[in-house]
């Protein structure tokens, strides 16, 4: 998939340059910053791995600009999606975004620290989240300070990250998350003794004969059931244009249960 850049816009007194880009074969427009942090395909995967079903309440942990939550509300729009950003910009983004695509009122950003979540907000169905890949001290921080922000852990490492997700859940509620495939042993350590279960493992592999890149990792508060691994998705073939499953869920939306990749218990 990718994102053409079609123009630029001021960010009420930014300077900061603007694109408006297109997600789901043009399909959901997205304004996002040039220079700073960019969804690119993960919360597009992140989206369809969430098996939420008409009236459910969404929660999307470090929602940036909204990526993920119009993704899911544009196949799942009987669901209400709430928002929960760190940065100012990116959050205010996130509200322009629902805008443009007619679902502010089933968007609902918020600008918020999810290590201190605002008063009230718990008892999802969902939480689906893109916790920051990088550790403090690993990786090379990004120049760019927003995307640096969204990169890098910062005052709440990956484990912090999953006790607030969980918190958020209602009994039986989902978490999904997707996240670098090194760091499973520290997300399988991070939901220890969090009181969930029904763990799902989904490998994402770049290409057939590649190692994961990515995994999109599901758990369920309060129950019992044992983890599953799940069949993987690979995302392109030799000739590097997306496989068809890829393609199903990049520019057709499609829900990866619906691709016959796991399933949802009630």
């Amino acid at each position: 998939m990718s994102f053409t850049p079609i123009k630029s816009f001021d960010l009420m007194e930014s300077t900061e340059p603007l694109t408006e880009d297109r997600l789901l074969d043009g399909r959901l427009r997205l304004i996002q910053p040039r220079d700073g942090y960019r969804a690119a395909i993960d919360p597009v995967l992140l989206a369809a791995a969430v098996p939420a079903r008409p009236a459910d309440s969404v929660l999307d942990l470090g929602c940036g600009v909204g990526a993920a939550a119009l993704c899911l509300l544009a196949r799942c729009p009987e669901v209400t999606v709430t928002g929960l950003e760190l940065q100012e910009g990116l959050a205010e983004l996130a509200r322009r975004n629902a805008a443009l695509n007619a679902m502010e009122g089933r968007f609902i950003p918020l600008e918020g620290d999810a290590a201190a979540p605002p008063p009230g907000l718990s008892g999802f169905d969902h939480v689906l989240t893109n916790p920051p890949f990088f550790a403090d001290g690993s990786g090379t921080p990004a120049a760019n300070a927003s995307r640096a922000a969204a990169h890098q852990e910062g005052g709440l490492d990956l484990a912090g990250w999953i006790k607030a997700a969980v918190k958020l859940l209602r009994p039986k509620g989902r978490l999904t998350l997707i996240h670098r495939a090194e760091r499973l042993g520290d997300i399988l350590v991070a939901l220890r003794g969090r009181g969930v279960g029904d763990i799902s493992i989904l490998p994402l592999w770049p290409k057939a004969d590649r190692a994961a890149g990515r995994v999109i990792v599901g758990a369920r508060k309060g129950v019992r059931s044992p983890l599953r691994l799940l069949p993987g998705i690979v995302l392109h073939g030799d000739d590097g244009a997306f496989t068809p499953p890829a393609q199903a869920i990049l520019r057709g939306g499609a829900a990866i249960e619906t691709l016959g990749v796991g399933e949802e218990k009630t």
